[in-house]
């Protein structure tokens, strides 16, 4: 096989059935392929990994694949795939899911056909989608606090008090409305079938180049979802934030006070996530939603 890839990095999921078999799969078929294997170090740490396998990879920590590594394979569900996306984004390195989650949305390679699947793949035969990200910077007092990427969406919730909170909205400098609910979603297109979408906001089809802006409950039922242009520049100013909190992906976040502002913009790299030759996006929707199946 004359495979375009050649420094391949795997990441795991852990906690998922069949993971070790799935892992030593992929790793004999790459190893076969005199491709060289990185092994994200917690796959090791967690024994995840067999001794034969282990003999043929590279072990390195999720911070060091985007300098070692020219495609990186996440086993796991949509969820592992969020979390070592922010950690590529910077590098530009392309990304293959396969699917060993609930949804799967991102991970479209399923874990049945992994290896078949692959041996086009690995040889220029998938579908490349161009995914665009989140850049937060939140501030206080005029100093940043809290600089995080985000690939799904930026949430600013209510904490566990249970109040409303009060927030002020500026697109690219203009204001556009003062807001009191739970909170405020700002997604991207692949956010949009998550927590936008549980919220009451537009699915956005994948490669859009937009941004949605999703109320969470507001006191006013006038205040509706938004779409914007992902050049827009969104600024969250906080006038009463009593426990607040600003979250990335749902995998992390910051506590926010009143008088915080919240600046998101499009981050300058977008991430590229390969699919297999037979993806249909509309097809994913159907499925992962339940839609209806055409009648004639």
């Amino acid at each position: 096989m004359n495979s375009q890839f050649h420094h391949i990095g795997v990441v795991t999921r852990p906690n998922t059935p069949h993971i070790r078999q799935t892992l030593h799969e992929l790793v004999d078929f790459l190893y076969a392929q005199d491709i060289q294997i990185y092994l994200d170090a917690d796959a090791v740490a967690e024994n995840l990994v067999d001794e034969h396998s282990l003999q043929q990879c590279h072990v390195i920590s999720k911070d060091e694949m985007g300098r070692q590594c020219d495609l990186v394979v996440v086993l796991g569900g949509d969820g592992t795939l969020l979390s070592v996306a922010r950690k590529l984004a910077p590098y530009r390195v392309p990304m293959i899911g396969v699917h060993q989650g609930h949804l799967g949305f991102l991970t479209q390679v399923p874990r049945e056909s992994m290896v078949a699947d692959f041996a086009g793949m690995l040889t220029g035969k998938y579908l490349p989608e161009e995914r665009i990200l989140l850049e937060t910077v939140v501030q206080r007092d005029g100093a940043e606090i809290k600089r995080a990427l985000a690939l799904n969406d930026v949430v600013l919730s209510r904490g566990g008090m249970g109040q409303m909170i009060e927030f002020e909205v500026f697109i690219n400098g203009e204001f556009v409305y003062t807001q009191r609910s739970d909170g405020l979603i700002v997604s991207t297109p692949t956010g949009s079938t998550a927590y936008a979408l549980a919220a009451g906001g537009p699915i956005l089809q994948s490669t859009l180049r937009a941004f949605s802006l999703v109320p969470i409950c507001p006191q006013s039922m006038t205040n509706r979802p938004i779409a914007v242009s992902d050049t827009s520049e969104i600024d969250i100013l906080v006038t009463k934030g009593g426990d607040a909190r600003a979250h990335f992906d749902g995998q992390s976040y910051v506590d926010i006070h009143s008088m915080d502002r919240i600046q998101i913009r499009r981050y300058r790299n977008t991430l590229r996530v390969l699919h297999p030759t037979d993806y249909q996006y509309y097809k994913t929707l159907r499925q992962k939603l339940h839609w209806g199946e055409q009648l004639v």
